[in-house]
């Protein structure tokens, strides 16, 4: 390649992009520079001073790797490659100056921190602290700051290291903190002490290499080396976001992100990080019958028999909910075809195309390419709401340069965009102009398709897709919809053609339906939500954290959720339920482990077996009909509260409490 310059790194001559800086160059060989301040999806600061290396021939004094780029270095006296030195003397001496300087006012709060076992400060002072301080003075001390509910600082610690306003500012897109004051004065602080408004500010805690921020809801819970980490699979948002669960005991105690470039590369909403005390209360544990009117427990044998009588010789349709697993749904659509019923994964009425190529629910573009997106076009969705994340990498596109065009509600995206409109004419203009744009991406919300009209607005949809030569993204809001449809979980007519005429629905986690009286109701679901209220038959079941599982995210990627711990109480997985219910009316299915229910799963959709990596779809080809003459309304009104799980947190109720005070109109004397 034209633009590889040499470098000599510590004696050793390589061949690396110009345009790195130093500290990249050094990561890339191997070679490991300490830092505070740089962070690779942040723009450079330079401001720690931790990275110091040594340029031989430059001046006499060490340089900050973060901010010097290879091509600007001078090479030698007769051309030879720039030398560098990371190890040197010089090196040494000044590295241990900065962590001199950096714990001059650090108090000795290791003891008692929440960031003890996996801080930054601790790590480096190990490496290059000394074992005494010529610093005598009285240490200088900071007020904590009130960010809200999620975020507890202890400002004392904090070495301006700015990542935490960087984030808030160039990701999140939220101007809300900064650094004030100058020299021993200057402290990070939020504009007039107000709280976040991000969904993503989660994420400082993340960033932030010592212990001033971190998780209030965590805080003294448990220290690092006491968890059992798992990796798995966010299911808050259909997003499918890598995260790790960290369990001691039988409970959650904390969920972080794990870095995935191909989808939230290593963010996580607030929602999905801080849910986990949803897991532990309004748990269903046992199972229970309704007699006279009230619900009483019950056996596990007692209620497989109550399930197999009421479904004998009734018609009986089967719900698949918002949070179920790919195995689930493929096991309960088994079960009704056992029943001589039917089954509907699309619970929130949208209009879905079921027929012909898989495009037409999982679209064929990829998450990772609004990376390189010249042009966005969304409709009907309110990605801030439905998929923070997304919204971010969304944000990361504009900020490059990429045009963004809303058609829909009109809503704070953090970024700027050209509003089309909010009805149908609107798509309709902008379908009819559209020309030919180089890497461009359609975003299509589930908002778009819930009205009668659905369908029409999906045909226009892939008319401008095909006008434009762009990519379709379907964006989903339930993190169980698009492995539903693959399975063929639905029903022609949809949700109201499933239901009308029912006499038993079985509903596997669908809480955000109403159902109304007259069928009897087998519920099957972990959390006491709104299908347990209505429930003639309850069967607990376990949580995604605490069984094995297959969730297929929003563009259509397979991806695996691992159990980290055990369901509460005599609450079995989904699968094991559904298996049994069919052995108890007498036409068992023909596996006994999730292993061959998987076996059975891939062999009818091999795709599925594919984890991680997205299939080629084919989108349909829809003529445009005639659409209606509503406005498009988002799907996502609360966004701490869509399902049972977050109305079961405490953290949600409080962030959808100060969201609803945001949202609320000032008065003039305010």
């Amino acid at each position: 390649m034209s633009d590889l310059k040499p470098i000599n790194i510590d004696g050793t001559v390589y061949e690396v992009p110009g345009a790195m800086t130093v500290l990249q160059a050094c990561d890339m060989i191997g070679i490991e520079i300490p830092r505070f301040c740089y962070h690779e999806r942040l723009s450079i600061a330079g401001n720690c001073r931790m990275c110091l290396v040594e340029v031989v021939g430059g001046p006499p004094k060490p340089s900050a790797s973060c901010a010097l780029q290879v091509k600007d270095l001078r090479p030698g006296k007769n051309g030879e490659p720039p030398e560098v030195k990371t190890a040197s003397p010089m090196v040494k001496k000044a590295r241990q100056g900065v962590m001199e300087f950096l714990l001059i006012n650090h108090p000795l709060d290791c003891p008692i921190c929440d960031q003890g076992g996996e801080c930054d400060l601790q790590d480096q002072a190990l490496a290059y602290g000394l074992d005494f301080s010529r610093y005598r003075e009285p240490k200088r001390a900071v007020e904590d700051l009130e960010l809200g509910p999620l975020v507890e600082t202890h400002m004392n610690r904090c070495i301006s290291c700015t990542r935490c306003v960087r984030f808030t500012t160039e990701v999140a897109g939220v101007t809300e903190m900064g650094q004030t004051g100058r020299g021993e004065d200057s402290e990070i602080t939020s504009y007039l002490n107000q709280t976040l408004s991000s969904n993503l500010q989660g994420n400082i805690i993340d960033l932030c290499p010592v212990g001033a921020l971190v998780s209030k809801p965590y805080a003294y819970k448990a220290r690092p080396w006491e968890l059992v980490k798992t990796d798995s699979v966010d299911v808050m948002d259909a997003l499918g976001s890598a995260i790790r669960v960290d369990v001691k005991g039988r409970e959650v105690m904390r969920i972080l992100p794990r870095n995935h470039d191909g989808i939230n590369e290593e963010w996580l909403s607030d929602k999905a990080r801080f849910v986990w005390d949803g897991l532990r209360r309004q748990r269903l544990d046992t199972p229970y019958v309704r007699e006279n009117g009230r619900l009483r427990k019950a056996t596990w044998g007692e209620a497989l028999a109550v399930a197999a009588q009421a479904m004998k010789g009734r018609r009986v349709a089967g719900l698949v909910g918002d949070l179920a697993s790919t195995e689930a749904a493929f096991a309960l659509k088994d079960l009704m075809a056992r029943v001589g019923g039917v089954v509907e994964c699309r619970v929130d009425g949208t209009r879905l195309h079921a027929e012909g190529p898989r495009g037409a629910w999982a679209g064929n573009a990829r998450i990772e390419d609004l990376a390189t997106a010249k042009r966005i076009v969304i409709v009907g969705s309110n990605p801030r709401a439905e998929a923070p994340v997304l919204n971010a990498r969304i944000r990361g596109a504009w900020l490059k340069g990429a045009d963004v065009t809303v058609i829909g509600e009109a809503a704070d995206l953090t970024y700027d965009y050209d509003y089309a409109g909010a009805d149908r004419a609107a798509l309709d203009r902008l379908r009819q102009d559209a020309q030919a744009t180089e890497n461009a991406v359609v975003i299509l919300g589930q908002g778009a398709l819930r009205e009668a009209d659905g369908e029409a607005v999906l045909s226009h949809v892939l008319g401008l897709v095909e006008a434009m030569g762009a990519k379709l993204l379907v964006l989903h809001t339930a993190a169980s919809r698009v492995g539903a449809m693959d399975v063929g979980c639905v029903t022609e007519g949809g949700i109201q053609a499933a239901v009308e005429g029912a006499e038993v629905i079985w509903n596997l986690g669908a809480d955000e339906i109403e159902i109304g009286v007259g069928p009897f109701v087998i519920y099957q679901g972990s959390h006491g939500d709104r299908g347990a209220h209505r429930a003639d038959l309850i069967l607990p079941s376990a949580a995604w954290t605490e069984e094995n599982g297959i969730f297929v995210n929003t563009e259509g990627r397979p991806q695996l959720a691992l159990r980290a711990g055990f369901a509460p109480g005599e609450a079995k997985e989904n699968w094991a339920i559904l298996r049994a219910v069919s052995g108890a009316i007498g036409s068992p299915q023909p596996w006994d482990s999730l292993a061959q229910l998987r076996q059975a799963l891939v062999t009818a959709h091999p795709y599925l077996a594919e984890i991680d990596s997205v299939a080629s779809n084919r989108l349909p080809h829809l003529p445009p009909r005639r659409m209606g003459d509503a406005t498009f309304r988002n799907a996502v009104r609360d966004h701490y509260l869509t399902n049972p799980i977050a109305r079961a947190s405490r953290v949600m109720a409080d962030l959808a409490q100060l969201e609803a005070g945001r949202q609320q109109k000032r008065l003039a004397a305010e």
